[in-house]
């Protein structure tokens, strides 16, 4: 198996990615499932739909034929978590490298991308690619940290990192597979969270706080499920949580902050082409966390405003008057 780098996923992630990749004139094989995506890819260089401000390089090259990426050696996986299982099975089962980059956890099973992977493709090599990135930022060419995780170990660290990294895209090694993906599935979460404190105008203090707190929950939830400390202290935990939960480029901050100004989640939603990945991921969590007594009473409170079970002022002052109690150490 040889060729250049196959991307599943023409988003603004999966466009960025092979942007970056292609930056130094390296080919880049870009799965989009939109004909006319594919089309003005080829001939434009350019993605209007997802990403408008970047201008491609012309080693990018689409296609809407998943069979074109079979003898690829390196795939690196961006479509959204919902949707990993049914395109892997649309590619042929070879002993290759995956590079999972969706951040979710799978609706209806409570499984991670990296299981639902095994599942579909159980002869690949896997790997996941998170950190703190916004999609247009990378197309740029500005600096960006990310965590490589390498269920290989090192031996598919010293294969993979060369293929992948470029003078403006600096991957770190890990081999904590499980750390990589909580980190990316629940900060989703906790950015939309913090979005609520936007849109409610509760000031940066509140936000802070939140930040501290989901992360908090984070370390919770990632150990309970066997993930390194040290991982979700880096770049594809906290690290990703203090971006995603800082701007509106975040569409997930963006899905919140549109709930705090009143807004219900099917109108916040409605009419996007990219999709939040939290608002999936949030029942799931909530739903997981609950089932193996792990706290998490702000990924709970997203759940229930998604849901539309309370405004989101009356789910602030219930986290607010929740009991007094220490800060570190702490379980609950």
């Amino acid at each position: 198996m040889t060729g250049p780098i196959g991307i599943v996923g023409a988003g603004a992630w999966g466009t960025a990615l092979a942007q970056a990749f292609a930056s130094d004139g390296s080919e880049v094989l870009l799965w989009a499932r939109e004909p006319e995506l594919v089309a003005e890819i080829n001939a434009s260089h350019t993605n209007s739909q997802f990403l408008p401000s970047a201008a491609l390089a012309e080693s990018v090259v689409a296609t809407n034929q998943l069979g074109d990426l079979s003898d690829l050696s390196v795939i690196v996986v961006v479509t959204p978590a919902q949707f990993v299982a049914p395109v892997l099975s649309g590619l042929n089962d070879a002993p290759r490298d995956l590079v999972l980059c969706a951040k979710g956890i799978e609706a209806g099973t409570g499984r991670l991308m990296a299981d639902v992977a095994r599942s579909a493709a159980p002869s690949a090599r896997l790997a996941v690619l998170s950190g703190p990135t916004f999609a247009h930022e990378v197309a740029a060419g500005l600096p960006t940290a990310v965590t490589l995780a390498c269920e290989g170990g090192e031996a598919q660290w010293r294969r993979l990192a060369p293929l992948l990294a470029r003078p403006t895209l600096r991957p770190y090694y890990t081999d904590d597979i499980i750390g990589a993906e909580i980190g990316g599935a629940v900060k989703n979460v906790l950015a939309i969270a913090c979005g609520v404190v936007e849109g409610l105008g509760l000031g940066q203090n509140a936000r802070a706080a939140l930040i501290a707190r989901g992360y908090a929950e984070m370390l919770r939830f990632g150990l309970s499920r066997g993930a390194r400390a040290e991982t979700l202290s880096g770049l594809c935990g906290l690290g990703d949580l203090v971006l995603t939960c800082s701007s509106t480029s975040s569409r997930n901050f963006s899905l919140g902050k549109a709930l705090g100004e009143g807004r219900s989640a099917a109108e916040a939603l409605s009419g996007k082409n990219s999709v939040a990945e939290g608002a999936h991921t949030a029942p799931v969590l909530a739903d997981l966390a609950a089932r193996d007594g792990v706290s998490m009473p702000i990924v709970e409170a997203v759940r229930r405003l998604l849901a539309g079970e309370a405004p989101a002022r009356t789910v602030v002052s219930e986290l607010l008057s929740r009991p007094l109690k220490a800060e570190l150490g702490d379980t609950a």
